[in-house]
């Protein structure tokens, strides 16, 4: 509590030191607050108090150009509520010995103007109603929440006993049901509801290099936040470069150096990341894993686009985790980006990858709704599109491939992997039922193949399930597979499946 009185008094004293010489107009700078500059001198509470003066005044934030801000190993977040140009600054965010209660400390945390409030009065809601009976104040970022059940139960190496039932929509005044947010479960408790008020100005925040030096902490899952958060909806930040040294061969990983969190229609147009080592540890069953960072991470979010991206290293490189996951998301587009992965966890309804070339991970997903893939590379070294097996391998829609090529990064001794791969573990309750995309097709689309092994063929599906075991638990198939203008470079002709029991009855229309 102290060290809290004493910053807002030093913020208040700097205030008054140079509020002579600022306007309505003019933005605010860090050195007006005491940040050096010098990349030595520690000036997260100096970059800190300018936002929150910043904030009060309503005014924008402008770093110095050149200048190279030191933030050490302390907490505290710089708030960020006004516009923000950090221009070609760099920004040092130190790890190397961060104390166990600062490990969550980010740098910088985009804020909403209004704060959250439960909605009450909801007892049940029906998969697809289309007005909640509930008015708002405004248009809102709705989570709904029902804590009798459990879904997303997950299985392997990372076992859990999986999470409370929840989705993401959106709501108008009236309590109408925005279509792009259709409810996908149905409620019968609703325990929870959580509302965030959309805000209408866009917030802008440009530029920046920022640079982490990695921590040194055991690699075990105590998850580190240091980058910047995004809590505010109506957000687009644009040019902002992340970079990653120091790493050693041990580390704990990072949840994302941009994490985006409960928020709706967020932008990241042409941002630079880098990829975070892979490292090892014992999972949830006793068994290695290997864990790494997301250098981009969405939860609980509608509406985010990630337009004109790139990593710095490279997409096929296993050393590196790299670079996009999501728990609990609707509508997520990729637009002309070069990541090593797109994965969605618990449930990405909704999912456009277009213009994009994506590395060893590729494509990994469960959840609802249209996954999209078009005009794009796919280098993964497991399928064209993975159905998460911890989760059931389960998608409840149609995915879609148009004008795509699959170039898999393994080696030729390993055989193609399929175009949809996965596994669903027949004995595992996942919480809920599982299936395939009801429609898998595939129009245009040119299969690099030349080098692989011709002995393993090629499969539209992989296996799915075990050969010659009774079903414990329904697992529906794809009821239909149109294939249009696929081509691969060998000239060998696709299969169904090495499971061909399981896929017997799919219907496949060619052209």
């Amino acid at each position: 509590m102290k060290k809290r009185i004493v910053l807002c008094v030093a913020a208040s004293v700097a205030w008054t030191v140079v509020g002579a010489t600022l306007d309505g107009a003019k933005p605010i700078t860090y050195e007006a607050f005491g940040a050096v500059g010098d990349g030595r001198t520690d000036d997260r509470k100096a970059i800190m108090a300018a936002h929150a003066a910043a904030n009060e005044k309503g005014l924008p934030v402008r770093a110095r150009d050149g200048a190279t801000y030191y933030m050490g190993c302390g907490g505290g977040t710089a708030i960020i509520r006004t516009d923000v140009d950090f221009g070609t600054a760099t920004f040092i965010i130190d790890d190397t010995h961060v104390a166990k209660p600062n490990i969550r400390s980010a740098a910088f945390s985009i804020e909403p103007d209004e704060p959250t409030f439960a909605v009450t009065g909801l007892v049940k809601l029906v998969r697809g109603q289309e007005s909640l009976g509930v008015r708002l104040p405004k248009r809102c970022l709705l989570e709904l929440i029902d804590n009798k059940v459990r879904r997303f139960i997950r299985w392997g190496r990372n076992q859990n006993n999986g999470v409370a039932q929840r989705e993401m929509i959106i709501a108008d005044s009236e309590g109408r049901v925005d279509p792009a947010t259709p409810l996908v479960w149905d409620f019968d408790h609703v325990t929870t509801v959580n509302a965030w008020p959309i805000d209408e100005k866009l917030l802008t925040v440009k530029g920046g290099s920022f640079t982490n030096i990695a921590n040194q902490a055991e690699s075990r899952y105590t998850y580190h936040s240091r980058g910047i958060l995004v809590h505010r909806s109506n957000v687009r930040i644009e040019g902002l470069k992340h970079y990653v040294t120091g790493e050693l061969d041990h580390g704990a990983p990072y949840s994302g150096f941009v994490c985006i969190e409960r928020c709706a229609n967020v932008t990241l147009y042409k941002c630079l990341f880098t990829a975070r080592r892979t490292y090892e540890t014992i999972g949830a069953a006793g068994k290695p894993v290997s864990m790494g960072s997301y250098g981009l991470t969405v939860g609980y979010a509608v509406n985010v686009s990630c337009i004109g991206c790139r990593q710095t290293t490279d997409i096929v490189d296993g050393r590196y985790w790299g670079l996009f996951g999501s728990n609990f998301c609707r509508n997520i587009l990729f637009d002309d980006c070069v990541f090593s992965r797109f994965d969605a966890h618990m449930g990405v309804a909704n999912a456009t990858i277009r213009n994009s070339t994506l590395g060893y991970m590729g494509v990994q997903a469960i959840g609802f709704g249209t996954l999209l893939i078009e005009n794009s590379t796919i280098r993964s070294r497991n399928a064209l599109v993975s159905l998460r097996s911890d989760y059931g391998s389960s998608w409840k829609g149609d995915i879609i491939i148009r004008n795509c090529t699959y170039a898999p990064c393994n080696a030729p001794r390993d055989g193609v992997p399929p175009l949809l791969n996965g596994f669903n573990v027949a004995e595992h309750d996942y919480g809920y039922d599982c299936c395939m995309p009801r429609r898998f097709v595939v129009e245009g689309l040119t299969i690099e193949d030349a080098k692989h092994n011709p002995k393993q063929g090629l499969c539209i599906f992989g296996m799915f399930r075990k050969m010659d075991v009774k079903p414990v638990r329904p697992y529906p198939v794809t009821e239909e597979v149109v294939l249009r203008n696929v081509k691969t470079a060998s000239g060998r002709t696709l299969r169904t499946s090495r499971n061909e029991e399981l896929f017997r009855n799919v219907k496949i229309i060619r052209d």
